[in-house]
């Protein structure tokens, strides 16, 4: 299921998934991270595993020199429109295009519990300059909101195998690795508000749900959207505020 669900992003149907219902990054959270990284004119910063560029666009107008580096095909198409001007490359984490300690900082959003944790670690100390930082970015669904945790209820029953940033094991590549201080966190708190077709791309847009067969699909996300009706707090035709945290963790190379 792991393969299945990380094949999940790479379809088109996938991408535009994701592009119309995930979240931007609280604005607070962004500036917290622009700052703690040295995001400025002058610097150069790869954003890896940039997926439609949610994270990059908004790391545009701090002025610093940026590369986007991206595995999906169908993910990098999106790039240039929705992050113009930035610098789009073929790769992985565990193999990123970049010359040893060519960039100042590295973002990631959404995405490194989806890595090989020490082969990725590795590279992003290669890639570092040294004192430069990685900057790690989660929009998580609120669970502590009754009608959120139904959903992941519905949703859980389709993991599998699949990664999980909740889970925590992604940080062990960091707890172990020689060479990076270590994590440090800071939690904000955002709505995101949806109209219902865009609700159901967001869920759509988990990659071991968009992984799976057409039919079964469409009873998640008609379960789904169930809940949402029967939800006093947001049921009836207008938009829908999701509530999320963001996650942002950051550590520096030594």
């Amino acid at each position: 299921m792991r393969e299945e669900a990380r094949l999940g992003f790479g379809t088109a149907r996938a991408a535009a998934a994701y592009e119309r219902g995930r979240p931007r990054y609280p604005a607070e959270a962004v500036a917290e991270l622009v700052r703690l990284l040295g995001i400025a004119p002058g610097a150069t910063v790869l954003d890896l595993a940039a997926g439609s560029g949610k994270l990059t666009r908004q790391l545009l107008p701090a002025g610093a020199e940026l590369l986007a580096v991206e595995p999906s095909a169908a993910m990098r198409e999106r790039l240039p429109a929705t992050a113009p001007g930035v610098r789009v490359l073929e790769g992985t984490a565990e193999a990123i295009p970049v010359p040893d300690g060519g960039v100042d900082a590295v973002t990631v959003g959404q995405a490194f519990h989806w890595f090989d944790g020490p082969r990725a670690v590795a590279e992003l100390r290669r890639v570092l300059r040294p004192g430069g930082r990685v900057g790690l970015l989660w929009n998580v669904r609120d669970e502590s909101v009754p009608w959120m945790a139904r959903i992941t209820a519905v949703i859980d029953r389709y993991a599998g195998g699949a990664p999980r940033y909740r889970d925590g094991r992604w940080r062990v590549a960091f707890d172990a690795a020689a060479g990076f201080t270590a994590l440090q966190v800071r939690r904000f708190r955002h709505r995101h508000e949806l109209d219902r077709a865009a609700l159901a791309d967001r869920f759509a847009s988990i990659s071991f749900i968009a992984a799976l067969p057409d039919a079964t699909r469409a009873r998640v996300l008609a379960e789904i959207e169930a809940i949402v009706e029967a939800e006093p707090s947001v049921a009836g035709p207008g938009p829908v505020a999701v509530p999320y945290r963001t996650d942002l963790y950051w550590t520096e190379r030594r």
